[in-house]
């Protein structure tokens, strides 16, 4: 199988190579995938564990 080049933003769900990954920071278990336009917009984004949300 071959490997994605970047990752699914979890606000946009869209595949990108542009992005910054993190650990949620409420609960700290999710790692949650923001590409840079939902970044610079500030659109919101959910942890998939906690449900925290954030912009």
């Amino acid at each position: 199988m071959a490997k994605l080049p970047g990752k699914v933003c979890v606000s946009c769900g869209k595949l990108t190579s542009k992005y910054v990954e993190f650990k949620c920071p409420e609960c700290g278990k999710t790692n949650v995938v923001r590409c840079d336009h939902c970044r610079e917009t500030y659109t919101i984004y959910r942890c998939s564990e906690c449900k925290f949300e954030g912009p």
